[in-house]
C-alpha cells in the first residue's frame, strides 16, 4: 500500500522562508565586512608605499638597493621603513627602522619618524646626534608609540663610516676578500621611550670593497629561527652573493623571512661600495 505524504503546512513554509532570508542577510553582512577589511588593507598598503622613498640615491662608488615585503597576515600592515639620502657634506645617510604596532596609525607614525630623521640630518651628520634629537622630538610630540632604528653615515670617497642603533637589529657586512660578520656595536634604547638618551656611535674606515646590509627583525627572527641563526644566514648570503647585483642580493636576503616562520613585515637595504685607493 502506498504511503500518503502530507503536504507541508503554511507555517512550516513560512519558517523555512524566514530562515533563508536570515541566512541571506548574514551572508550579505559577512561580504560587506570582507569588502571593508579588504579596503582597509589596500588603503594601509597604499599609504605604506607612499611613505617609503620613491627612489634611492646613486653616488660614485656606491649602489643602494632595497626590498620590502608586507605582513602575511591580512590586516597586520606594519611600520617597517627604510631611507637613503645625500647629506649636506656629500656623504649619504642610510636608515632602516621598525615602528611598534600593525595598523594605519603605525604607518602614519613611521612617516613622521622617517621625515624627522631627514630633517634632523641637515644640521648634523653625526648618527648618534640624529637619533638623540629624533628621540626627543618624538617624545615632545606626545607620541604613544616607539620605534627602533639603525642610522649610518657613509662617505664612499673617503671610506669613512659612522653608525648608531636605537634598539634595532644589528647590521650585517661582507668584504671582497670573503670576510663577513655582524656589527655587534653598543646601541641605545628605542626612540620614543625616554628623553635625554645617548646613542653611541661606531666609526670605521672602509678601504676595500664591500657590502653593508640593514634589515628589520621580520627578516631574521621568528618561531622557527632565533635571531642569531637568522643573522648568520644573512651573513652567509651576503658573503656568497658579494658579486651579485645589489638588487638581487636584497631580494635574496628578504627571503630569509620564509625560513623563520615570521609573519611580520620584512625590509632589507643593501649598500654596495667599490672601495678606495690605499693612497686616498
Amino acid at each position: 500500500m502506498r504511503e500518503r505524504r502530507t503536504p507541508p503546512s503554511d507555517s512550516t513554509s513560512d519558517n523555512a522562508q524566514e530562515l533563508l532570508v536570515s541566512l541571506g542577510r548574514l551572508v550579505d553582512h559577512a561580504l560587506d565586512r570582507i569588502k571593508y577589511q579588504r579596503a582597509q588593507v589596500e588603503l594601509a598598503m597604499a599609504l605604506q608605499r607612499h611613505m617609503l622613498p620613491p627612489a634611492l640615491p646613486r653616488l660614485p662608488g656606491l649602489q643602494i638597493a632595497a626590498r620590502y615585503t608586507p605582513s602575511q597576515d591580512g590586516l597586520d600592515v606594519g611600520g617597517d621603513w627604510y631611507d637613503a639620502f645625500q647629506m649636506a657634506d656629500g656623504s649619504v645617510g642610510i636608515a632602516i627602522g621598525d615602528v611598534e604596532g600593525h595598523d594605519v596609525e603605525a604607518i602614519a607614525f613611521m612617516g613622521q619618524v622617517r621625515t624627522s630623521m631627514r630633517a634632523l640630518a641637515g644640521p648634523t651628520t653625526d648618527p648618534g646626534e640624529v637619533l638623540s634629537h629624533a628621540n626627543d622630538l618624538l617624545l615632545s610630540m606626545g607620541c604613544d608609540r616607539f620605534a627602533t632604528c639603525c642610522f649610518l653615515r657613509f662617505d664612499p670617497l673617503s671610506g669613512h663610516l659612522a653608525f648608531s642603533r636605537a634598539g634595532h637589529v644589528p647590521m650585517v657586512w661582507a668584504s671582497a676578500d670573503g670576510r663577513s660578520g655582524i656589527a655587534l656595536d653598543h646601541g641605545g634604547p628605542p626612540l620614543g621611550v625616554m628623553s635625554g638618551e645617548h646613542y653611541p656611535v661606531t666609526r670605521l674606515r672602509l678601504l676595500a670593497a664591500g657590502s653593508l646590509v640593514l634589515l628589520t627583525d621580520g627578516v631574521v627572527e621568528g618561531p622557527s629561527y632565533r635571531i642569531e641563526e637568522g643573522l648568520a644566514e644573512v651573513a652567509r648570503l651576503v658573503c656568497a652573493g658579494f658579486g651579485d647585483d645589489p638588487d638581487d642580493l636584497a631580494a635574496a636576503v628578504v627571503k630569509v623571512a620564509d625560513l623563520t616562520g615570521h609573519s611580520d613585515d620584512a625590509a632589507v637595504l643593501v649598500a654596495r661600495y667599490d672601495g678606495i685607493p690605499a693612497a686616498v
